[in-house]
């Protein structure tokens, strides 16, 4: 979707009546994330995963939420090879990577179950996630995880599935997905 914009400081803003991220939940949530990179004591819990699972509310006027979401992923990403690099230090590779090693192997578990029957349904009277659409990222990453197959973390951060009554159950695959940018983050 191509969006009229004005640019502020920080983010361009959307124009007219198309909505963007609240411009002030954005601006404290990246002034909280500086804080706990930079260390400050004071600063509240920020990790990848918070980083990952943060939202924000639609207005007139916001920021284009395409260009806050590239900032997010990039400032994942900081997050994530810091903790990393802290882990490392505390554990050693091998506790780091068989960790890794764990996680991907209960993913690629649920991954290989049969197509339509890998995640929980939602009643007939709710939606979900539509089995096809999940199910066709879920054999992608299959090929990642078993045949080294070319697939990046955006194009899992990314994923867009239609909705389906009686589809998946939403917050089951996103935390596998989650589950998988961990693995992906934690490989590089």
């Amino acid at each position: 979707m191509r969006h009229n914009v004005t640019v502020s400081a920080t983010f361009p803003k959307v124009t007219g009546s198309t909505r963007g991220y609240d411009i002030e939940q954005v601006e404290d949530f990246l002034k909280e994330a500086r804080a706990a990179y930079s260390g400050d004591a004071e600063s509240p819990e920020v990790s990848a995963e918070s980083i990952r699972r943060t939202a924000f509310s639609m207005v007139k006027h916001g920021y284009v939420p395409d260009h806050v979401d590239s900032a997010l992923e990039r400032l994942e990403d900081a997050f994530a090879m810091r903790e990393r690099e802290r882990y490392l230090r505390s554990t050693g590779d091998e506790t780091w990577f068989a960790e890794a090693k764990a996680t991907a192997e209960a993913v690629v578990a649920r991954l290989e179950r049969p197509e339509g029957h890998r995640f929980d349904r939602v009643s007939v009277l709710s939606s979900g996630y539509h089995p096809k659409d999940v199910d066709r990222l879920a054999t992608r990453l299959r090929g990642y995880f078993s045949e080294g197959r070319a697939l990046s973390i955006e194009e899992v951060r990314t994923s867009v599935f239609r909705s389906k009554r009686g589809g998946y159950r939403e917050a089951q695959v996103d935390l596998v997905l989650d589950s998988v940018v961990d693995v992906m983050l934690a490989v590089r």
